[in-house]
């Protein structure tokens, strides 16, 4: 078993999405970001790249042209695709985020559902906080994630 951790943060800003697991979160301001600033996605992607030894986010999804304006569910479902193929699965993910900008509760339940979908686990968490009028988040300027994983390596069983 293999713990992770990942974090993102990103501004908010007039003219952008707010994006968390995919779903579309209704509000004035959104993630500056290269991708969709989907905060959450990051951070679990970092969490599970980092349980394994792969890096960060930066190494796989560079910001080039190619991942410009990305999906990052999409390269969420990538990066468990790619843990897969070296013999990894997902056991479960812990993610708070915080942000005071929006209510996010009446998003959770698509929120959670899209992850399980994405990290192939129904072990999902997903708590909100508003950071208490306090720094970045709580005096609405941006959006942070936090995220812890457990993976597990698959075990080979011999055919006969």
């Amino acid at each position: 078993m293999f713990i992770g951790f990942g974090y993102d943060r990103h501004p908010l800003v007039g003219g952008r999405k707010l994006v968390l697991a995919g779903v579309e979160i209704e509000s004035s301001v959104g993630s500056l970001g290269h991708s969709d600033g989907d905060v959450l996605s990051h951070a679990i992607i970092d969490a599970l790249l980092g349980a394994v030894g792969l890096g960060d986010i930066g190494t796989w999804f560079p910001e080039t042209e190619e991942y410009r304006n990305a999906n990052s569910l999409e390269l969420l479902k990538e990066t468990v695709k790619m843990l897969e193929e070296k013999g990894f699965s997902v056991v479960n993910v812990d993610a708070t985020v915080v942000t005071s900008i929006v209510k996010l509760f009446p998003y959770r339940e698509r929120i959670v559902e899209n992850l399980k979908s994405a990290l192939k686990t129904s072990r999902v968490n997903v708590k909100f906080k508003s950071g208490n009028t306090l720094g970045f988040e709580g005096e609405g300027r941006g959006i942070s994630a936090y995220a812890v994983c457990l993976v597990e390596k698959k075990k080979c069983t011999k055919s006969t």
